[in-house]
């Protein structure tokens, strides 16, 4: 799930217009409920911490250089943050290092560290309308779902890996010969952890839930545009009985803060999520340094498979949340919606109609569907990927410009008639463009949804279950949801195929990627049984 920003190194997230009537288009018919964006509502919250988190302290930069952090609504500044760099990347990984040689966090029982992850649970619940309001005003998601689907889905990670802490567990291994084997699962020590934009404390807790139960001390990069959420969060990690330095957190930028991170010799783990290209440069660097173990969840360009027996109303709703969540900034959003031809006009004339009804404004307003984009380059980037579907040839139904004349708002945007050749259907948009496409059987679909390079998810709307195990087993990609999507259970694992990363967060899968293994082998003298 994961902000997708190329242009910039290291930026750990990043990943829509003019008129249309030179172009001979112009849809008049849109819409949305909110035909116009009132005066923003002011959140009623108060932004205390803003410093860097090192050592259990807040503090400021070593450079005491700020920046801004904005309201996508407006793009007015909410608050100026510290702006970490090598220096203070420097004084974390210190932290963090002699809190896992010297500290009490690795010593301590499993069962204790549980307890504390617990505790902060429990608090993170209690403050769930403050951090909501927090990830809404800073990140432009509608505060409904920040409130009611993210932040319980953060307490219930947490509450997921705390149970896991005391249950880590090596194995007796038989061995030919009078030897006696065991391995031990041991914490790799400070793990550099870098979260994005697009849901900054859903990755925060993929992260540092299995990092920390694991036995880990942590330095977190926060993404620039989103630094807010994460530092209240680790406060109340504190206020729960987290030792200092167990858990660090440093805001800037991804060539000063990201690069430091990524290349340090006292860093033993890196777990990244971001787009592809920025994904290449971590893992370059962390070779480069230690050759530091790297987790990485990148870009994704999922197919939705419409298939021919499908119930069409329903793979609409379906197919039109798989894309429009979170205003289309999600890594494994189902941007590809390929449809059986015997269907396809039917469901591109409802798929239309859906996006007309999507309910676009202030995302602090109850009923809201839709929200701003991130901030002005990716709400620039998005128009250029809207007029580059237009240029080439494909139909455009409905949305296409700005909503509104203030903020990052986009209308949700339909085409149909996309050509696997065009930008729109090969490249990550991130952003609320729906790209429709037709197919006429299963041999084709599986072919044009696996030449992606992308291979993180696949969505699957079928009534027969033959064609369910088909497509299953058929597609490269590291989720396969049939008849459902967006299903991010904490128990599940999540990660990609091919370059949509390597290794898995979430569930006991994610554990793996905190711990490394040793072999222990001792020999036995007339041992009573082999």
């Amino acid at each position: 799930m994961a902000a997708r920003r190329i242009s910039s190194l290291l930026s750990s997230s990043a990943t829509s217009l003019g008129r249309f009537s030179s172009w001979g288009r112009r849809i008049n018919s849109f819409s949305t409920a909110a035909a116009a964006i009132d005066e923003p509502i002011h959140p009623s919250i108060q932004v205390d911490h803003t410093q860097l988190l090192i050592n259990g302290q807040f503090i400021d930069a070593a450079s005491g250089r700020t920046f801004p952090t904005v309201d996508p609504r407006t793009g007015d500044v909410i608050a100026r943050v510290a702006e970490g760099d090598l220096e203070d990347v420097n004084r974390a990984v210190a932290a963090a290092r002699k809190a896992f040689d010297e500290g009490p966090w690795p010593k301590m029982t499993a069962y204790e560290r549980s307890r504390i992850m617990l505790r902060f649970a429990d608090l993170l619940e209690k403050h769930t309308e403050e951090v909501a309001k927090l990830e809404t005003w800073d990140n432009g998601k509608p505060y409904e779902q920040a409130a009611k689907i993210e932040i319980p889905m953060v307490v219930r990670m947490f509450r997921y890996y705390a149970g896991w802490a005391d249950k880590i567990h090596g194995f007796t291994v038989p061995a030919d010969g009078q030897h006696h084997v065991q391995t031990l699962h041991e914490p790799y020590g400070v793990c550099g952890l870098i979260i994005p934009w697009n849901f900054p404390l859903l990755l925060y807790s993929w992260k540092v839930g299995p990092a920390l139960a694991c036995g880990n001390t942590v330095v977190l990069k926060t993404a620039e545009q989103t630094p807010l959420s994460a530092i209240y969060v680790s406060k109340l990690f504190h206020e729960a009985g987290l030792p200092p330095g167990v858990l660090n957190v440093v805001s800037g930028f991804g060539p000063t803060a990201g690069a430091a991170l990524s290349s340090h010799m006292n860093v033993n783990k890196l777990s990244f999520t971001g787009s592809t290209a920025t994904g290449k440069i971590v893992l370059a660097l962390a070779a480069k340094s230690n050759l530091k173990p790297v987790t990485l969840e990148l870009g994704g360009k999922s197919p939705f498979i419409v298939c021919k027996d499908a119930d069409v109303d329903k793979a609409v709703e379906l197919a039109h949340s798989a894309l429009f969540f979170n205003q289309g900034q999600c890594c494994c959003a189902g941007s590809r919606t390929l449809v059986h031809e015997s269907v396809y006009d039917e469901f591109v004339e409802k798929a239309k109609a859906r996006a007309l009804k999507r309910v676009v404004g202030d995302p602090f307003k109850t009923g809201i569907e839709q929200g701003p984009q991130i901030d002005n380059e990716q709400f620039k980037k998005i128009l250029k990927y809207i007029r580059s579907g237009i240029e080439s040839g494909a139909t455009l139904e409905s949305g296409g410009e700005q909503f509104g004349s203030k903020g990052y708002y986009i209308q949700p945007t339909v085409f149909s008639n996309v050509q696997d050749d065009m930008l729109i259907a090969k490249d990550e948009i991130f952003g609320p463009v729906q790209s429709i496409s037709k197919f006429k059987d299963l041999e084709e679909v599986v072919q044009r949804a696996n030449a992606s390079s992308y291979g993180l998810a696949a969505g699957v709307f079928t009534q027969n279950i033959e064609t369910a195990n088909t497509l299953t087993r058929a597609l490269r990609a590291g989720t396969v949801w049939i008849n459902c999507y967006d299903i991010f259970d904490a128990a599940v694992p999540f990660g990609g195929f091919k370059m949509s990363g390597q290794g898995r967060e979430k569930g006991i899968y994610g554990l793996s990627s905190y711990l490394q293994v040793k072999a222990v082998v001792t020999p036995l003298k007339n041992p009573a049984w082999l």
